[in-house]
């Protein structure tokens, strides 16, 4: 059950963007898994990919094409992540691209190809075939909630949002979808993300606002520590809102949508975590580095004892302790630490709280979302990541993934 997830609400279209989806049932009866996103002439393009080295099939054929400066169009299967298949995988993920960009009138190089799924088995290219035909009458502004459906794996609800940000005498819109409950970790958090804008913004500009809004939101997520195969995010913006040349305050504005946009989308996948009852914010601050703040966050969301005692709604704040002593932090002192969990101190200047009592720590453990503080006093740099609890609900969608 999602933490304070709901449905997404009223999504609005970017001019300049169409898409349909379709049922191929590929792997999934009576629902879409199949997406095509077709964009303007003109627009820009920019992805982040999973850093994984074992990356899928369609991460190289995308990575490649994009280099190629001219996307036109993004195709998208769910069920079948296409992943260690060999050169007949990537004859798969260059198939798919054709036969799209058959239907669009555009070149194989201008489709980006993604998948997500079960890893190790072949794509059923008859079946792609026969599914991507019932699209062509169903391209359309307004199908943004339908393709945040048709990309879902084992999440239990879609993740879509849109944002607007007047700009002089005109209005842009962001709209964006992702997926992902399981397999994540930063560094591309199994995810996917699309995000398109009706605003101009260069390719170069683009590149940039991509990897630094991407740093903010999805590389500070994490369920499990494990980093996917296919992991994929792309921002396209079209151009279509005449805007004319936007100063750097609008630019600014434009750009912290975008990225208010990507971090909904990631802490929605933490909010749908497989199993997840707890949405955990760990924040580091005061430290020596950011490299500091950041291990010592990790260490403590990717601690299987800290994620059940969360689970468990159990105040069992050694565990806590243990994760922050394992951090491969260069720069911890324990007599300098504090420790606080929601509004109550666990330790100060590394000594047990002197007020602290079980019955408080219980009352924060109940929580839905609860915040993880810990204050190095070293210096003065930060860093957070969203995280979520360790349930048996976890064990078992994975242990029945295939069955």
């Amino acid at each position: 059950m999602a933490v304070n997830l709901n449905p997404p609400g009223n999504l609005l279209p970017v001019k300049g963007v169409r898409l349909a989806t379709a049922a191929t049932g590929m792997r999934y009866q009576g629902r879409d898994d199949l997406l095509v996103m077709s964009l303007s002439e003109g627009s820009s393009c920019s992805a982040v990919f999973t850093q994984s080295k074992t990356c899928a099939a369609p991460v190289l054929l995308a990575r490649d094409y994009l280099e190629q400066g001219s996307a036109r169009a993004l195709v998208v299967n769910s069920g079948n992540a296409n992943a260690a298949t060999g050169s007949i995988g990537l004859d798969n993920a260059r198939l798919s691209c054709e036969l799209v960009a058959s239907q669009l009138g555009l070149q194989t190089e201008q489709v980006l190809p993604f998948s997500t799924g079960v890893i190790g088995e072949q794509m059923d290219m008859p079946v792609f075939a026969s599914g991507l035909e019932q699209l062509k009458e169903r391209y359309s502004e307004d199908n943004w909630l339908a393709a945040a459906k048709a990309i879902m794996t084992t999440d239990t609800v879609a993740k879509a949002v849109s944002k607007q940000v007047k700009v002089g005498a005109e209005t842009i819109t962001i709209t964006g979808i992702s997926k992902g409950s399981g397999m994540i970790c930063p560094n591309m958090a199994t995810m996917l993300a699309f995000v398109a804008t009706d605003a101009d913004i260069d390719q170069a500009k683009l590149d940039q606002w991509t990897s630094r809004a991407v740093d903010q939101s999805f590389n500070r997520i994490t369920v499990d520590s494990d980093t996917s195969t296919n992991d994929a995010l792309v921002i396209a913006a079209t151009g279509a809102a005449q805007t004319g040349e936007l100063s750097d305050a609008q630019l600014g504005q434009v750009y912290a949508a975008i990225e208010s946009v990507l971090i909904d989308l990631a802490t929605a996948i933490i909010r749908d975590a497989e199993g997840a009852t707890k949405f955990v914010t760990i924040r580091v601050i005061n430290g020596a580095s950011e490299g500091d703040c950041k291990a010592v966050a990790y260490s403590v969301a990717h601690s299987p004892l800290v994620k059940t005692a969360l689970y468990a709604s159990d105040p069992n704040w050694g565990r806590i302790i243990m994760a922050l002593g394992k951090a491969p932090a260069e720069n911890i002192e324990l007599d300098k630490v504090d420790i606080r969990i929601g509004d109550v101190d666990l330790i100060v200047q590394g000594q047990p709280a002197a007020d602290y009592t079980e019955e408080r720590g219980q009352a924060v453990f109940n929580q839905s979302e609860i915040e993880i503080r810990f204050d190095l006093n070293q210096g003065n740099a930060h860093y957070h990541v969203w995280t979520s609890d360790l349930s048996h609900d976890y064990v078992s969608i994975n242990a029945d993934y295939r069955s």
